[in-house]
């Protein structure tokens, strides 16, 4: 698995990104995916995840309603749609794969997965 997040940028509050992360590696349909954030002085959080088809889903309380994961596993790609984004969005937001057998609230935590790629930047302005 080689992750490579990208789709970050420059946007104004209330505006939308898509972030992308594609497995070079072919395989990503074979691991559960997250997205995570870390803000400038902040420990790294958890956004989203996504199973293995896509059919389920799960989101940290601050983004439900705002920002939405999904999947292409003939691309092997996740991409995360960030709408309506506020000043406080702003971090870099790192994409993971996971290759356990569990789809359960443990994939909240970061030391839950196995590869991860190498962040990209989004910054909301005011």
């Amino acid at each position: 698995v080689q992750l490579q997040a990208s789709g970050g940028g420059l946007v104004q509050a209330g505006g939308s990104l898509r972030l992308s992360c594609l497995d070079s590696g072919g395989a990503l349909n074979r691991y559960l995916v997250g997205w995570f954030r870390q803000a400038p002085g902040k420990e790294r959080e958890f956004v989203a995840a996504i199973s293995w088809s896509g059919g389920a889903t799960m989101y940290a309380d601050s983004v439900t309603g705002r920002l939405t994961i999904s999947r292409d596993n003939a691309e092997n790609t996740v991409h995360l749609l960030m709408n309506r984004l506020k000043p406080e969005d702003t971090a870099v937001y790192y994409c993971a794969a996971d290759s356990g057998v569990a789809w359960s609230s443990d994939l909240r935590h970061s030391r839950h997965y196995d590869y991860w790629g190498q962040g990209t930047l989004v910054t909301v302005s005011s």
